[in-house]
């Protein structure tokens, strides 16, 4: 009926490619220096966070070599 192999359920959709526009889009606007830096610092920024969270947080990840000897409390010492 329409040329097609899948059954298509509404005409309209069948038909959609005859109906392409061929209205561009206006292009996009250039950014000014003053955004380009915001962006710029908003990465530096979101990076500098992550590189100092993996800083900090590695010694948390490595083995603890203090576990084997017995845990006591400042409390006890001052005895």
């Amino acid at each position: 009926m329409f040329g097609r192999r899948e059954p298509v359920p509404f005409a309209f959709v069948a038909e959609a490619d005859r109906f392409r526009s061929n209205v561009t889009p206006p292009p996009r606007e250039r950014l000014s220096a003053g955004q380009m830096a915001g962006r710029w610092l908003m990465g530096l920024t979101i990076m500098a966070g992550l590189v100092g969270s993996l800083v900090i947080g590695t010694p948390a990840l490595s083995p603890d070599h203090s576990a084997q000897q017995p845990q006591q409390s400042q409390a006890s010492e001052s005895r």
